[in-house]
């Protein structure tokens, strides 16, 4: 198994995944072997666990009451070939992951991993019977080393077509969920907050800010901690629709909602977040400064 430090963060890479940790502590887990249970809802190409500051697991995977969920993912119910239906990514049915190459790479101090992955399907076949690849995922995770009281963690995730009149979506019902995904572990006193305040979860989407906080008594040490979720998606809208949830079941930044998008075969489509992992006290304001510098 290689070991590779950068400042402070390191790597090590076995045949399921790639532990990234800081000095002593864990930072993150990246799946890259398919994982399920009983052969079921199979998936890989996410990250679980991710670490608080104080190395206490935030998320979860294969929980009782959506097993499909896993850990800090981004993935879509509606995944069409013109009006034929060729799997669900966000259930893991009809859908594999073929990870076609990972690199792994020094930017200053900033640990990054660069994943090349095929999107296959059992109903979407070659002439000789076999899975052919219909898209063309390539990811950047960028980890970044603590800073003050919190660190960062940022993904952008390049989709290419490989087929024509390829679409994606979210969730065919009045929730549209689908998207960049956090199943994070939530204590009792959950909240949530945006930066223009408080929010209040609902059942369908809701619109808020370009960032979501995500807080409570989360870890171990039983200190406030939380997990920001920010969208770097480049529009004009100053907000994004979000699907929220205090108990059993992820937290969703919504793309592309229910009405399903095309995915080009020639220009890739880029969604780009980042997430903010912190202990203590944090401010609105120093969130979004936060938030500006990333910009």
């Amino acid at each position: 198994m290689p070991l590779f430090g950068i400042a402070q963060l390191s790597f090590t890479e076995s045949e399921t995944g790639i532990h990234i940790k800081e000095g002593d502590k864990s930072v993150l887990f990246y799946q890259k072997q398919p994982k399920s249970i009983n052969g079921e809802f199979s998936r890989n190409n996410y990250i679980h666990p991710l670490y608080g500051l104080d190395g206490s697991v935030l998320t979860e995977d294969f929980p009782e009451d959506h097993p499909h969920h896993r850990g800090v993912f981004w993935a879509w119910h509606q995944l069409y070939i013109e009006n034929t239906k060729i799997g669900d990514s966000w259930e893991c049915r009809d859908f594999s992951l073929n990870i076609k190459s990972i690199e792994i790479s020094q930017d200053r101090d900033i640990l990054k991993l660069m994943v090349a992955t095929y999107w296959q399907s059992p109903l979407w076949l070659n002439k000789e019977g076999k899975q052919k690849p219909f898209l063309l995922e390539n990811t950047t995770i960028s980890i970044y080393p603590r800073r003050n009281n919190y660190r960062i963690v940022s993904f952008e995730i390049s989709l290419l077509a490989l087929e024509k009149n390829l679409k994606i979506g979210g969730s065919d019902d009045e929730k549209g969920y689908g998207g960049f995904s956090v199943r994070m572990k939530l204590p009792e006193d959950v909240q949530f907050a945006s930066n223009k305040g408080k929010v209040v979860p609902e059942n369908n989407a809701l619109v808020a800010g370009k960032w979501m906080n995500i807080f409570g008594l989360l870890t171990s040490n039983k200190n406030i901690s939380g997990i920001v979720i920010f969208s770097h998606q480049n529009s004009t809208e100053e907000s994004e629709n979000w699907i929220l949830r205090e108990k059993e079941s992820m937290q969703n930044c919504v793309y592309p909602g229910r009405k399903a998008v095309s995915v080009s075969s020639s220009d890739p489509t880029i969604l780009k977040y980042s997430l903010l992992i912190y202990e203590g006290t944090i401010t609105g304001q120093e969130i979004q400064t936060i938030y500006k510098e990333l910009n």
